[in-house]
């Protein structure tokens, strides 16, 4: 997969995040006090001028999400299908305006035809009519590679606490990372909006050329069908949540190939779950397969 062009991305620097009052209430009374919290922005996306969708998310790393979005929601095969994104802020909120390729332009106009999108949130199902398009919903299969370690998991965790400037201040931001297969946490990005958090660092990827055979994804938050829907888009073979998964989530990953992992709480040794596996292999020790 190719990078986009430096030149075809502009940065803003717009606020994450603001300080507010509050008050303080406890047994001994309550007293004022001063926090800080994440921002939500509308962050409206157009394609060749065809307006798509408007979601709700933090202002930073717009043009990751930009990307991201783009291929976890299939209207662009890969970044090489993109041709440029112009990041535009306003009173009202960002605008993002989208250049596809003439052949995947042809292919979303086409979509477009057939799916009017009106989600306000980036669930990889907004536009679908009726409940029998669900299971039509296309999940590529993902490439194999080999699951991570418990050892690696648990590096990958803390080095994933001290690379969330936004949670760490507001502590109210997801988190979503790129993690290489010995634990080395390589990319990470935050949202208030966890499906954000996965677009964000799918696009990061995709930007810096990583090959997603080399490690896995760590989620900060629980595991819905959503989020494993984009990661088979993007052709993650691993994802790793912290909370637990959905049953569709489970049948999602197994029909897909994607080896879905999460945290063992109950195992103060800190052990993981495994809930796909793309053999469909299941190691009682290491956790359950429906």
């Amino acid at each position: 997969m190719t990078a986009l062009p430096a030149d075809l991305c502009d940065s803003q620097h717009i606020p994450v995040w603001r300080s507010v009052s509050a008050t303080r209430q406890n047994n001994e009374g309550a007293n004022a006090c001063g926090l800080e919290v994440a921002e939500e922005t509308p962050l409206a996306i157009q394609y060749n001028g065809f307006a798509h969708a408007v979601m709700m998310g933090t202002p930073r790393d717009i043009e990751d999400f930009a990307v991201g979005f783009s291929v976890a929601e299939g209207i662009a095969q890969d970044i090489g299908d993109l041709k440029g994104v112009e990041v535009t802020p306003d009173a009202d909120g960002v605008a993002i305006a989208i250049t596809l390729k003439p052949d995947a332009l042809h292919r979303y106009l086409a979509r477009r035809r057939r799916r009017a999108l009106r989600g306000h949130t980036s669930c990889g199902i907004c536009g679908v009519e009726d409940l029998a398009q669900i299971a039509t919903l296309p999940t590529p299969p993902v490439r194999r590679a080999a699951p991570p370690t418990a050892a690696a998991l648990r590096r990958a965790l803390t080095e994933l606490r001290n690379l969330q400037p936004l949670s760490a201040r507001t502590h109210g931001a997801h988190a979503a990372a790129w993690v290489e297969i010995n634990g080395v946490l390589r990319l990470a990005r935050e949202d208030v909006g966890r499906h954000n958090a996965l677009d964000k660092l799918v696009g990061a990827a995709l930007r810096a050329g990583v090959d997603f055979a080399t490690g896995f994804c760590l989620i900060t938050s629980r595991c819905s069908f959503e989020m494993v829907q984009k990661a088979v888009a993007a052709g993650i073979p691993t994802l790793v949540a912290i909370s637990a998964p959905t049953a569709l989530a489970i049948r999602t990953a197994q029909a897909a190939g994607l080896a879905l992992l999460t945290l063992d709480r109950t195992d103060s040794a800190g052990g993981h779950l495994v809930y796909a596996s793309p053999n469909g292999e299941c190691h009682p020790r290491q956790g359950v397969c429906p």
